[in-house]
C-alpha cells in the first residue's frame, strides 16, 4: 500500500552529520508507524527509531542524543536527522512503515562514517 524510498545516505567523517530521507508514495499522516532499521555486515539487523502517527518517538539507546526522526506529513516524507556520527553506525539503513499490521520497506541506503 506504500513505496518508500531512502535517499540522503553516503560517506561521512567521524564527528559528521548525514540527513537521510523516506519519501512515500502516498499520505503518511494515518500511517500507524514509520521508522529506520539499519543492517550493517555480519551483524544483526537493529531498529534505529520509530515515530507513531500521533508523533511518539523512540530510539536506539545506541542514538539517543545524536539521531532525530521527525515526520513531514505534507512531503509524505519521514526523515532521520544523523549527527555526531560514529564508525559504528556504518550500515545499510532502511525505512519501514506499518499499515494495517504490515510492514514495507524501502531499498536501504548505505552510510559510511570513516576517516
Amino acid at each position: 500500500q506504500v513505496q518508500l524510498v531512502e535517499s540522503g545516505g553516503g560517506l561521512v567523517q567521524p564527528g559528521g552529520s548525514l540527513r537521510l530521507s523516506c519519501a512515500a508514495s502516498r499520505s503518511i499522516a494515518s500511517i500507524y508507524r514509520m521508522g529506520w532499521y539499519r543492517q550493517a555486515p555480519e551483524k544483526q539487523r537493529e531498529l534505529v527509531a520509530f515515530i507513531t502517527s500521533g508523533g511518539t518517538t523512540t530510539y536506539a539507546d545506541s542514538v539517543k542524543g545524536r539521531f532525530t526522526i521527525s515526520r513531514d506529513n505534507a512531503k509524505n516524507m519521514v526523515s532521520l536527522q544523523m549527527n555526531s556520527l560514529k564508525p559504528e553506525d556504518t550500515a545499510v539503513y532502511y525505512c519501514y512503515a506499518i499499515i494495517s499490521f504490515q510492514s514495507y520497506w524501502g531499498q536501504g541506503t548505505q552510510v559510511t562514517v570513516s576517516s
